[in-house]
Protein backbone atom coordinates (compact mmCIF):
# COMPACT_ATOMS: atom_id res chain seq x y z
CA UNK A 1 0.00 0.00 0.00
CA UNK A 2 2.20 2.83 -1.23
CA UNK A 3 -0.45 5.55 0.20
CA UNK A 4 -1.41 5.45 3.98
CA UNK A 5 -4.76 3.93 3.80
CA UNK A 6 -7.76 3.48 6.98
CA UNK A 7 -9.22 0.02 7.14
CA UNK A 8 -12.38 -0.51 9.15
CA UNK A 9 -12.69 -4.07 9.71
CA UNK A 10 -15.86 -5.87 11.20
CA UNK A 11 -15.40 -9.29 12.68
CA UNK A 12 -18.49 -11.17 12.79
CA UNK A 13 -19.38 -14.32 15.20
CA UNK A 14 -17.30 -17.18 12.33
CA UNK A 15 -15.44 -19.42 14.17
CA UNK A 16 -13.28 -18.47 11.49
CA UNK A 17 -12.90 -15.38 13.23
CA UNK A 18 -9.44 -16.22 14.53
CA UNK A 19 -8.04 -15.56 10.91
CA UNK A 20 -8.87 -11.58 10.90
CA UNK A 21 -5.90 -11.67 14.03
CA UNK A 22 -3.27 -12.33 11.24
CA UNK A 23 -5.35 -10.00 8.76
CA UNK A 24 -4.90 -7.22 10.71
CA UNK A 25 -0.93 -8.16 11.33
CA UNK A 26 -0.54 -8.34 7.72
CA UNK A 27 -2.40 -4.81 7.02
CA UNK A 28 -0.64 -3.12 9.55
CA UNK A 29 2.84 -4.04 8.69
CA UNK A 30 2.04 -2.96 5.04
CA UNK A 31 1.75 0.01 6.46
CA UNK A 32 -2.54 0.53 7.18
CA UNK A 33 -4.43 1.84 10.32
CA UNK A 34 -6.87 -0.64 11.21
CA UNK A 35 -9.64 -0.12 13.20
CA UNK A 36 -12.38 -2.88 14.13
CA UNK A 37 -15.63 -3.15 15.06
CA UNK A 38 -16.28 -6.62 17.43
CA UNK A 39 -19.82 -7.81 16.84
CA UNK A 40 -21.21 -9.68 19.75
CA UNK A 41 -20.88 -13.14 18.36
CA UNK A 42 -17.41 -12.03 17.30
CA UNK A 43 -16.43 -11.08 20.61
CA UNK A 44 -17.57 -14.76 21.82
CA UNK A 45 -14.67 -16.19 19.06
CA UNK A 46 -11.73 -13.20 19.26
CA UNK A 47 -11.29 -10.74 22.67
CA UNK A 48 -11.13 -7.03 22.00
CA UNK A 49 -7.74 -6.98 23.77
CA UNK A 50 -6.35 -9.24 20.96
CA UNK A 51 -7.54 -7.25 18.35
CA UNK A 52 -6.63 -4.00 20.12
CA UNK A 53 -3.05 -5.68 21.04
CA UNK A 54 -2.39 -6.19 17.26
CA UNK A 55 -4.00 -3.43 15.52
CA UNK A 56 -2.70 -0.87 18.29
CA UNK A 57 -6.76 0.77 17.89
CA UNK A 58 -9.39 0.66 20.68
CA UNK A 59 -12.00 -2.06 19.33
CA UNK A 60 -15.51 -0.49 19.14
CA UNK A 61 -18.50 -2.88 19.87
CA UNK A 62 -21.56 -1.03 21.26
CA UNK A 63 -23.59 1.08 19.24
CA UNK A 64 -24.85 3.13 22.44
CA UNK A 65 -21.65 3.16 24.71
CA UNK A 66 -21.89 7.03 25.67
CA UNK A 67 -17.91 7.13 25.84
CA UNK A 68 -17.52 6.00 22.40
CA UNK A 69 -20.20 7.91 20.60
CA UNK A 70 -18.39 10.86 22.50
CA UNK A 71 -14.91 9.79 21.38
CA UNK A 72 -15.94 8.49 18.24
CA UNK A 73 -19.53 8.60 16.83
CA UNK A 74 -20.55 6.06 14.75
CA UNK A 75 -21.17 8.32 11.56
CA UNK A 76 -17.48 9.31 12.11
CA UNK A 77 -16.63 6.12 12.75
CA UNK A 78 -18.36 5.01 9.07
CA UNK A 79 -16.68 8.13 7.46
CA UNK A 80 -13.28 7.94 8.16
CA UNK A 81 -12.27 4.80 6.81
CA UNK A 82 -10.85 4.46 3.21
CA UNK A 83 -12.28 0.94 3.20
CA UNK A 84 -14.77 -1.31 5.15
CA UNK A 85 -13.36 -5.05 5.22
CA UNK A 86 -16.43 -7.69 6.64
CA UNK A 87 -14.06 -10.68 7.42
CA UNK A 88 -15.78 -13.12 8.34
CA UNK A 89 -19.05 -12.28 6.82
CA UNK A 90 -21.57 -15.26 8.64
CA UNK A 91 -24.44 -15.74 6.74
CA UNK A 92 -26.86 -14.27 9.72
CA UNK A 93 -24.73 -11.14 8.77
CA UNK A 94 -25.00 -10.70 5.02
CA UNK A 95 -28.81 -11.25 5.47
CA UNK A 96 -28.69 -8.17 7.38
CA UNK A 97 -26.70 -6.69 5.33
CA UNK A 98 -28.92 -7.22 3.01
CA UNK A 99 -32.36 -6.41 3.96
CA UNK A 100 -30.73 -2.81 5.29
CA UNK A 101 -30.73 -3.59 9.23
CA UNK A 102 -29.37 -1.14 11.70
CA UNK A 103 -29.90 -3.25 14.74
CA UNK A 104 -25.95 -2.67 16.36
CA UNK A 105 -22.96 -1.11 15.76
CA UNK A 106 -21.70 -2.96 12.65
CA UNK A 107 -24.30 -2.79 10.43
CA UNK A 108 -25.30 0.67 11.84
CA UNK A 109 -21.80 2.10 10.30
CA UNK A 110 -22.61 0.36 7.02
CA UNK A 111 -25.02 2.01 6.26
CA UNK A 112 -23.94 5.75 7.05
CA UNK A 113 -20.62 4.53 5.44
CA UNK A 114 -19.06 6.21 1.90
CA UNK A 115 -16.25 3.94 1.71
CA UNK A 116 -16.11 0.81 -0.59
CA UNK A 117 -16.86 -2.34 1.83
CA UNK A 118 -15.55 -5.46 1.09
CA UNK A 119 -16.96 -8.73 2.42
CA UNK A 120 -15.24 -11.71 3.08
CA UNK A 121 -18.01 -14.71 3.76
CA UNK A 122 -17.20 -17.79 5.77
CA UNK A 123 -19.54 -20.06 6.69
CA UNK A 124 -20.93 -23.96 6.21
CA UNK A 125 -20.78 -25.50 2.93
CA UNK A 126 -24.61 -25.62 2.71
CA UNK A 127 -25.49 -22.04 4.40
CA UNK A 128 -23.30 -20.62 1.62
CA UNK A 129 -25.25 -22.50 -1.14
CA UNK A 130 -28.60 -21.98 0.37
CA UNK A 131 -30.71 -19.86 -2.29
CA UNK A 132 -31.54 -17.12 0.49
CA UNK A 133 -27.77 -16.69 1.18
CA UNK A 134 -26.72 -16.86 -2.38
CA UNK A 135 -29.88 -14.24 -3.33
CA UNK A 136 -28.21 -12.08 -0.25
CA UNK A 137 -24.99 -12.52 -1.65
CA UNK A 138 -26.64 -11.15 -5.38
CA UNK A 139 -28.77 -8.35 -4.03
CA UNK A 140 -25.59 -6.82 -1.90
CA UNK A 141 -22.99 -7.30 -5.33
CA UNK A 142 -26.05 -5.01 -7.16
CA UNK A 143 -25.67 -2.90 -4.23
CA UNK A 144 -21.76 -2.31 -4.80
CA UNK A 145 -20.86 -4.48 -2.65
CA UNK A 146 -17.20 -6.47 -3.75
CA UNK A 147 -16.53 -9.67 -2.74
CA UNK A 148 -13.98 -12.41 -1.89
CA UNK A 149 -15.37 -15.93 -2.24
CA UNK A 150 -15.11 -18.10 0.48
CA UNK A 151 -12.44 -20.79 -0.54
CA UNK A 152 -13.01 -25.19 -0.65
CA UNK A 153 -11.81 -27.42 1.31
CA UNK A 154 -12.15 -29.10 5.11
CA UNK A 155 -14.53 -26.84 7.38
CA UNK A 156 -14.81 -26.60 11.27
CA UNK A 157 -17.51 -28.22 11.23
CA UNK A 158 -16.14 -31.29 9.72
CA UNK A 159 -17.95 -31.22 6.19
CA UNK A 160 -16.04 -30.38 3.10
CA UNK A 161 -16.87 -27.31 0.15
CA UNK A 162 -16.69 -23.75 -0.24
CA UNK A 163 -17.49 -21.93 2.62
CA UNK A 164 -13.85 -21.43 4.17
CA UNK A 165 -12.58 -17.75 5.02
CA UNK A 166 -10.54 -16.98 2.18
CA UNK A 167 -6.50 -16.87 3.64
CA UNK A 168 -5.48 -13.27 4.99
CA UNK A 169 -2.85 -12.71 2.30
CA UNK A 170 -5.76 -13.20 -0.51
CA UNK A 171 -7.95 -10.43 1.36
CA UNK A 172 -5.14 -7.97 1.23
CA UNK A 173 -4.91 -8.91 -2.29
CA UNK A 174 -8.32 -7.67 -2.87
CA UNK A 175 -7.78 -4.90 -0.71
CA UNK A 176 -4.85 -3.93 -2.71
CA UNK A 177 -7.01 -4.19 -6.08
CA UNK A 178 -9.71 -2.31 -4.78
CA UNK A 179 -7.86 0.44 -3.60
CA UNK A 180 -5.27 0.80 -6.71
CA UNK A 181 -8.50 1.42 -8.90
CA UNK A 182 -8.75 5.23 -9.84
CA UNK A 183 -11.00 7.31 -7.84
CA UNK A 184 -12.63 10.62 -9.44
CA UNK A 185 -11.00 12.86 -8.51
CA UNK A 186 -7.29 11.10 -8.69
CA UNK A 187 -4.66 13.97 -10.61
CA UNK A 188 -7.06 16.72 -8.98
CA UNK A 189 -5.72 19.37 -6.85
CA UNK A 190 -8.48 20.73 -4.37
CA UNK A 191 -8.35 24.13 -2.13
CA UNK A 192 -10.74 24.37 0.54
CA UNK A 193 -11.12 26.95 3.44
CA UNK A 194 -13.19 25.94 6.49
CA UNK A 195 -13.92 27.49 9.98
CA UNK A 196 -13.93 30.81 11.38
CA UNK A 197 -11.40 34.25 10.81
CA UNK A 198 -10.98 35.96 13.96
CA UNK A 199 -9.95 39.47 13.61
CA UNK A 200 -7.73 40.72 16.89
CA UNK A 201 -9.13 44.00 18.19
CA UNK A 202 -6.27 43.43 21.59
CA UNK A 203 -4.12 41.05 22.73
CA UNK A 204 -7.12 39.54 24.89
CA UNK A 205 -10.42 40.26 22.21
CA UNK A 206 -11.18 40.09 18.82
CA UNK A 207 -13.85 39.75 16.23
CA UNK A 208 -15.23 36.63 15.09
CA UNK A 209 -18.16 34.39 14.65
CA UNK A 210 -20.03 30.89 15.25
CA UNK A 211 -18.77 28.86 12.45
CA UNK A 212 -17.34 25.61 13.78
CA UNK A 213 -15.79 24.12 10.52
CA UNK A 214 -17.65 21.03 10.40
CA UNK A 215 -19.29 21.48 7.12
CA UNK A 216 -15.93 22.53 5.44
CA UNK A 217 -14.07 19.80 7.47
CA UNK A 218 -16.57 17.38 5.35
CA UNK A 219 -16.58 18.67 2.42
CA UNK A 220 -12.47 19.00 2.54
CA UNK A 221 -12.54 14.99 3.67
CA UNK A 222 -14.92 13.92 0.84
CA UNK A 223 -12.92 15.01 -1.92
CA UNK A 224 -9.78 13.52 -0.95
CA UNK A 225 -11.77 9.50 0.29
CA UNK A 226 -12.09 10.45 -3.86
CA UNK A 227 -8.52 11.19 -4.87
CA UNK A 228 -8.39 14.53 -5.10
CA UNK A 229 -4.81 16.28 -3.22
CA UNK A 230 -6.54 18.49 -0.78
CA UNK A 231 -4.78 21.71 0.91
CA UNK A 232 -7.10 22.40 3.95
CA UNK A 233 -7.13 26.34 5.06
CA UNK A 234 -9.11 26.92 8.25
CA UNK A 235 -9.82 29.34 10.74
CA UNK A 236 -9.82 28.24 14.67
CA UNK A 237 -11.22 24.73 14.75
CA UNK A 238 -12.19 22.60 17.58
CA UNK A 239 -12.85 19.90 14.47
CA UNK A 240 -10.37 17.71 13.90
CA UNK A 241 -9.33 17.66 10.57
CA UNK A 242 -9.31 15.03 8.30
CA UNK A 243 -6.58 13.12 6.40
CA UNK A 244 -5.78 15.58 3.75
CA UNK A 245 -2.39 16.19 1.56
CA UNK A 246 -2.29 20.04 3.56
CA UNK A 247 -3.50 21.35 6.29
CA UNK A 248 -2.74 25.20 7.15
CA UNK A 249 -3.97 26.78 10.31
CA UNK A 250 -4.84 30.47 10.39
CA UNK A 251 -6.64 32.97 12.47
CA UNK A 252 -6.93 36.21 10.54
CA UNK A 253 -8.75 36.95 6.71
CA UNK A 254 -5.22 38.27 5.73
CA UNK A 255 -3.95 34.84 6.79
CA UNK A 256 -6.10 32.57 5.11
CA UNK A 257 -5.82 34.68 1.94
CA UNK A 258 -2.67 34.01 1.82
CA UNK A 259 -2.65 30.56 2.76
CA UNK A 260 -5.31 30.04 -0.39
CA UNK A 261 -2.19 32.10 -3.11
CA UNK A 262 0.38 29.57 -1.33
CA UNK A 263 -2.08 26.47 -2.67
CA UNK A 264 -2.09 27.48 -5.97
CA UNK A 265 -2.20 26.49 -8.81
CA UNK A 266 -5.52 24.30 -7.61
CA UNK A 267 -8.52 22.56 -10.17
CA UNK A 268 -10.88 23.12 -7.28
CA UNK A 269 -11.56 26.09 -5.17
CA UNK A 270 -14.36 25.46 -2.21
CA UNK A 271 -14.47 28.76 -0.07
CA UNK A 272 -16.28 27.06 2.60
CA UNK A 273 -14.85 29.90 5.64
CA UNK A 274 -16.69 32.06 7.03
CA UNK A 275 -14.20 35.19 6.60
CA UNK A 276 -14.80 38.66 8.54
CA UNK A 277 -15.98 41.21 5.91
CA UNK A 278 -14.43 43.84 8.67
CA UNK A 279 -11.25 43.89 10.90
CA UNK A 280 -9.73 46.90 13.43
CA UNK A 281 -7.67 49.20 11.62
CA UNK A 282 -5.17 49.50 14.14
CA UNK A 283 -4.80 46.95 16.79
CA UNK A 284 -4.40 47.62 20.35
CA UNK A 285 -0.98 46.13 21.68
CA UNK A 286 -1.85 46.50 25.08
CA UNK A 287 -5.18 45.46 26.59
CA UNK A 288 -8.15 47.89 26.15
CA UNK A 289 -9.73 48.46 29.85
CA UNK A 290 -12.86 50.06 31.07
CA UNK A 291 -12.60 54.46 30.61
CA UNK A 292 -15.97 56.14 32.63
CA UNK A 293 -18.27 53.89 31.63
CA UNK A 294 -17.73 54.44 27.87
CA UNK A 295 -17.69 51.82 25.06
CA UNK A 296 -14.31 51.59 22.97
CA UNK A 297 -14.56 53.17 19.21
CA UNK A 298 -13.00 51.01 16.21
CA UNK A 299 -11.93 52.57 13.04
CA UNK A 300 -12.55 49.66 10.70
CA UNK A 301 -11.63 48.91 7.51
CA UNK A 302 -12.12 45.78 4.49
CA UNK A 303 -10.92 42.42 4.44
CA UNK A 304 -9.72 40.89 1.24
CA UNK A 305 -12.33 38.99 -0.18
CA UNK A 306 -10.66 36.00 -0.47
CA UNK A 307 -13.62 34.02 -2.97
CA UNK A 308 -13.52 37.36 -5.55
CA UNK A 309 -9.76 36.97 -5.57
CA UNK A 310 -9.69 33.68 -6.09
CA UNK A 311 -12.51 33.69 -8.99
CA UNK A 312 -11.24 36.87 -10.69
CA UNK A 313 -7.24 36.09 -10.59
CA UNK A 314 -6.00 36.33 -14.51
CA UNK A 315 -3.44 33.50 -13.71
CA UNK A 316 -3.98 30.14 -11.73
CA UNK A 317 -7.92 30.79 -11.75
CA UNK A 318 -9.17 27.05 -10.37
CA UNK A 319 -11.17 25.10 -13.30
CA UNK A 320 -14.11 25.19 -10.18
CA UNK A 321 -14.60 27.64 -7.88
CA UNK A 322 -17.50 27.15 -5.36
CA UNK A 323 -18.49 29.94 -2.95
CA UNK A 324 -20.93 29.46 0.31
CA UNK A 325 -23.80 32.11 1.23
CA UNK A 326 -24.81 32.08 4.52
CA UNK A 327 -27.74 33.92 4.89
CA UNK A 328 -30.50 34.82 7.60
CA UNK A 329 -33.08 36.03 4.63
CA UNK A 330 -33.79 36.10 1.27
CA UNK A 331 -31.37 33.36 1.00
CA UNK A 332 -31.51 32.52 -2.98
CA UNK A 333 -31.64 35.96 -3.82
CA UNK A 334 -28.25 37.01 -2.38
CA UNK A 335 -27.10 34.07 -3.27
CA UNK A 336 -27.45 34.29 -6.37
CA UNK A 337 -26.59 38.27 -6.25
CA UNK A 338 -23.31 37.16 -4.70
CA UNK A 339 -22.50 34.46 -7.14
CA UNK A 340 -22.63 37.34 -10.08
CA UNK A 341 -20.92 39.40 -8.40
CA UNK A 342 -17.71 37.34 -6.92
CA UNK A 343 -17.86 35.58 -10.49
CA UNK A 344 -17.36 31.92 -9.26
CA UNK A 345 -19.00 29.12 -10.90
CA UNK A 346 -20.97 28.28 -8.12
CA UNK A 347 -22.49 29.19 -4.71
CA UNK A 348 -23.72 26.42 -1.71
CA UNK A 349 -26.15 28.73 -0.02
CA UNK A 350 -27.65 28.07 3.62
CA UNK A 351 -29.72 29.67 6.13
CA UNK A 352 -27.54 30.74 8.90
CA UNK A 353 -30.85 32.35 11.03
CA UNK A 354 -31.36 31.55 15.16
CA UNK A 355 -33.45 28.83 14.67
CA UNK A 356 -32.05 26.95 11.79
CA UNK A 357 -29.08 25.43 13.83
CA UNK A 358 -26.26 25.06 11.13
CA UNK A 359 -23.79 27.32 12.78
CA UNK A 360 -22.66 24.38 15.33
CA UNK A 361 -24.96 22.08 13.99
CA UNK A 362 -24.37 18.55 12.57
CA UNK A 363 -27.32 18.91 9.66
CA UNK A 364 -27.59 21.70 6.64
CA UNK A 365 -30.22 22.85 4.32
CA UNK A 366 -28.81 23.96 1.15
CA UNK A 367 -29.34 25.23 -2.34
CA UNK A 368 -26.91 24.48 -5.16
CA UNK A 369 -27.04 27.68 -7.30
CA UNK A 370 -25.12 27.84 -10.49
CA UNK A 371 -25.40 30.56 -13.72
CA UNK A 372 -28.60 28.45 -15.32
CA UNK A 373 -30.50 26.79 -12.27
CA UNK A 374 -30.61 26.30 -8.51
CA UNK A 375 -31.14 22.78 -6.90
CA UNK A 376 -32.83 22.72 -3.26
CA UNK A 377 -31.29 20.03 -1.46
CA UNK A 378 -32.81 18.35 1.69
CA UNK A 379 -32.05 18.69 4.85
CA UNK A 380 -29.17 16.04 5.57
CA UNK A 381 -26.07 15.83 7.78
CA UNK A 382 -23.20 18.22 6.69
CA UNK A 383 -21.36 14.94 5.96
CA UNK A 384 -24.09 14.09 3.12
CA UNK A 385 -24.14 17.18 1.99
CA UNK A 386 -20.60 17.42 1.61
CA UNK A 387 -20.96 14.19 -0.11
CA UNK A 388 -23.58 15.17 -2.55
CA UNK A 389 -21.56 18.48 -3.43
CA UNK A 390 -18.31 16.16 -3.90
CA UNK A 391 -20.09 14.34 -6.99
CA UNK A 392 -21.16 16.65 -8.34
CA UNK A 393 -17.41 18.59 -8.29
CA UNK A 394 -16.49 14.65 -9.93
CA UNK A 395 -19.29 15.03 -12.45
CA UNK A 396 -18.39 18.40 -13.34
CA UNK A 397 -15.12 18.14 -14.09
CA UNK A 398 -14.96 14.73 -16.14
CA UNK A 399 -17.04 17.41 -18.84
CA UNK A 400 -14.28 19.33 -20.87
CA UNK A 401 -15.12 22.46 -19.31
CA UNK A 402 -16.02 23.04 -15.01
CA UNK A 403 -18.88 25.40 -15.69
CA UNK A 404 -22.23 24.01 -15.64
Amino acid sequence: MTEPTRILLIVTGGIAAYKSLDLVRRLRERGASVRSILTAGGSEMVTPLALAALSGEKVYQDLFSLTDESEMGHIRLARDADLVVVAPATADFLAKMATGLADDLATTVLLATTAPVLVAPAMNVQMWAHPATQRNVKRLRGDGIRFIDPGSGDLACGEEGPGRLAEPVDIIGAIETLLAQPKPLHNIRALVTSGPTIEPIDPVRYFGNRSSGKQGHAIAGALARRGAEVTLVTGPSVQPPPPVACLTQVETAEEMLAACREALPADIAVCVAAVADWRVKAVHKQKLSRRNGQPPRYEMEENPDILAQLSQTANDRPRLVVGFAAETEDVVDRARAKLERKQCDWIVANDVSDDSNVFGGDSNTVHLITSQATETWPRLSKEEVADRLAERIADALVEPTARP
